[in-house]
């Protein structure tokens, strides 16, 4: 990181030619990359009536794969760039690309993409679409030639081999193994994997099955759902972009481990009961089991006695 004490010198010739002039908005938009810009300013340079396409600008400009995705979906949301499918002559499918150096809206973008004709699209794109202007044939169409219905019994040699039998339908075998599992569990449980982390919401649908079994092995062993779900969420890569998220989920459902043993609970012995805490004046005391008092009555025996002096009396 550079210090305050840095000062910036600028040298700038304008060019005499074969240049573009850009707004400051544009070249400094806080929510563009430096890839969208560049593919952005790159497009807006190219001479009236170009066609290149935005890949083939990146593809010149050295711009990756994954990088001008993600540049050309923040063009879009930005207004930059417009795109829609249309069907021209001979039912051949064209994508019309609009790009442009303000943010244009939707119902803008479609009032200047209709300009261009369906036809003049295709054949811009490729001639070959244009309907030809070859002589047809002469003569009227004629119906195939046939000989009739086939004889009951070909004689001589012929090529066409008699049909065989139908193979008499047999029941698929099932696995054992698979049939023991629990795979409506498992495939209940598959379904909630996309919704367990952004980087697991792009799951191929042809992977479901076999993740549905790699998940049946993990409940069928005793892991409850809880266990398989937190053993996904630890797998995944710290700030690593999955590009690939059945596979790592194959990876992690692979090897099933065996279901932890938890020890028994050790029994605690009982806590002793507090003792009552007694006034020092009170010591030697107890209380009268006479019926004279509505009230506990307590004194001091002197032998053994068990009614107080009130009572004995």
């Amino acid at each position: 990181m550079e210090s305050d004490s840095t000062v910036i010198y600028r040298h700038h010739i304008a060019p005499p030619r074969a240049f573009t002039q850009f707004s400051h908005d544009l070249i400094r938009h806080p929510r563009l990359s430096s890839d969208a810009v560049r593919l952005l300013t790159w497009q807006l340079s190219l001479p009236e009536g170009a066609r290149e396409s935005l890949s083939r600008t990146a593809e010149r400009a050295n711009i990756g794969a994954t990088a001008f995705t993600r540049a050309k979906r923040q063009l879009k949301d930005e207004g930059f760039v417009h795109e829609r499918r249309l069907q021209g002559p001979g039912g051949h499918w064209v994508t019309q690309q609009l790009v442009s150096n303000v943010p244009l809206s939707a119902a803008e973008a479609a009032k200047l993409l209709a300009r261009t004709p369906v036809a003049a699209v295709a054949t811009a794109v490729s001639p070959q679409l244009a309907p030809s202007h070859a002589i047809p044939a002469v003569g009227e169409p004629t119906a195939p030639p046939t000989d009739g219905h086939p004889k009951e019994k070909p004689e001589g040699n012929t090529s066409h081999r008699p049909p065989r039998p139908p193979a008499p339908e047999t029941e698929p075998e099932t696995d054992p193994e698979t049939a023991a599992l629990p795979l409506e569990e498992a495939q209940a449980l598959t379904a909630v994997f996309p919704h367990l982390s952004p980087a697991l919401r792009h799951i191929p649908p042809a992977m479901q099955p076999e993740l549905t079994r790699l998940t049946a092995r993990w409940l069928a062993a005793g892991h409850p759902a809880t266990a398989i779900r937190f053993h996904i969420l630890r797998g995944l890569p710290d700030g690593t972009p999955v590009h690939r998220p059945g596979g790592l989920l194959r990876h992690l459902l692979r090897d099933v481990p065996p279901v932890p043993v938890l020890a028994p609970p050790v029994p605690q012995p009982p806590a002793p009961a507090p003792e009552r805490l007694l006034s020092p004046r009170l010591l030697g005391a107890r209380e009268c089991e006479g019926r004279a008092h509505v009230h506990p009555m307590l004194f001091r025996p002197v032998n053994d006695e068990t009614l107080c002096p009130r009572c004995l009396g």
